[in-house]
C-alpha cells in the first residue's frame, strides 16, 4: 500500500499538525449520491480499530480500512490557484472524475 505526498502538500500537512496538534493525516472515501465517491480529508487525534497507519515524508497518515482500496497508489498535491487552496489526488483507481 502506499500513499504519496508532494513536497507541497507534506508541509502543508505538517503545518495543519502543529496547528491543531493532530498525530496524522486521516484520509477517506464517501459514497455521495447515485454513484460517485468523495475523497474525505482531516486530521486524526487518535487510531481507531479499523485504521491503518502509514508514513511519507515524515508525515503519518491514517486510513480506515474501508478505503484502503480506494486510495491505494494515489498520490496526494497541495495546490495554490489565486485565492484557491486545495488537496488534488492523483488516484490510479479512479475511474471516472
Amino acid at each position: 500500500m502506499s500513499i504519496r505526498l508532494t513536497d507541497n502538500a507534506a508541509e502543508r500537512v505538517k503545518t495543519f499538525l502543529q496547528k491543531e496538534q493532530g498525530m496524522a493525516l486521516r484520509l477517506g472515501v464517501r459514497k455521495t449520491g447515485c454513484s460517485g465517491w468523495a475523497y474525505e480529508v482531516s486530521i486524526a487525534s487518535e487510531l481507531g480499530g479499523d485504521d491503518e497507519l502509514f508514513e511519507d515524508k515524515g508525515v503519518k497518515i491514517v486510513i480506515d480500512r474501508d478505503s484502503l482500496p480506494y486510495l491505494t497508489g494515489s498520490s496526494i498535491d497541495f495546490i495554490t490557484s489565486g485565492l484557491n487552496r486545495t488537496f488534488q489526488f492523483d488516484n490510479p483507481n479512479a475511474t471516472d472524475e
